[in-house]
């Protein structure tokens, strides 16, 4: 019997673009549980979600108060029942056929975390077809440099999400996850294909440039580093954010 993907998604402001996520979950082929954390949401959001009641994949909990995106996924990640956990915005969403390759890629290279290549679409959900790739081999010195995971397309394993939970929500939270999860365990890998879609969005706690490079900057001091050697991983950072982004927009 194949092991469980419990997939894990964080749920506020999201009634109008969830169900496009949750399907894309569900047309998934693996044993999968899908756990969405309602983290107090305003909107008509339970509405949307009664009518997966009758779906025993569709696990659907209320947080007690605002926990946030990261405390949202911690949470999750306490609840799971499957070997495996994956992480998806409710704004986001997969191809077919994403959990299984990642699988796969997992046990052939023998690491504990995979990520795959994204497609941004706008915050209507129109494709763009402009594909931020990622490398297939990713160790903690290329990381230091550069994040090239994006949390929406993470399959690991369910006790190294447990080992290391989200913290500093007034940051990276995911990306000093990463970072610690492949200090310790060398590297991760990843399908440079675009399975997963990413909505783009103003909104985002990082939406204005200058926060999120205050929110980096953050992320070297959070894993301990000293304000200089801070500072240089952020130069390297910013380098390559410009260039990724080049590549994205114009397609090369």
């Amino acid at each position: 019997m194949r092991e469980m993907v419990s997939v894990i998604m964080p749920a506020y402001n999201c009634a109008g673009t969830i169900g496009t996520a949750i399907a894309s979950v569900l047309a998934q082929q693996v044993p999968l549980e899908l756990i969405v954390l309602n983290d107090c949401s305003p909107d008509e959001l339970d509405a949307v979600m009664e009518q997966y009641r009758g779906d025993p994949r569709v696990r659907y909990v209320k947080n007690e108060m605002n926990l946030g995106a990261s405390g949202s996924r911690n949470r999750g990640v306490r609840l799971a029942r499957g070997s495996y956990t994956a992480f998806l915005d409710a704004d986001d969403w997969w191809d077919a056929g994403k959990l299984e390759r990642q699988l796969a890629v997992l046990k052939k290279e023998q690491v504990v975390l995979c990520s795959t290549g994204r497609e941004l679409v706008t915050a209507k959900g129109e494709r763009t077809g402009r594909v931020i790739g990622v490398p297939e081999r990713i160790t903690y010195r290329m990381l230091l440099r550069h994040n090239c995971i994006n949390c929406s397309s993470v399959l690991l394993r369910t006790e190294v999400a447990r080992e290391f939970p989200m913290d500093h929500e007034d940051s990276h939270e995911d990306y000093i996850m990463w970072l610690r999860i492949l200090k310790k365990y060398r590297r991760a890998a990843a399908i440079d294909e675009p399975l997963l879609k990413y909505r783009l969005s103003a909104g985002g706690k990082s939406g204005s440039k200058l926060n999120s490079a205050r929110m980096t900057y953050r992320v070297y001091r959070y894993v301990g580093f000293g304000r200089l050697k801070s500072a240089a991983c952020f130069a390297m950072y910013a380098a390559n954010g410009v260039w990724k982004y080049a590549r994205a927009y114009l397609k090369l």
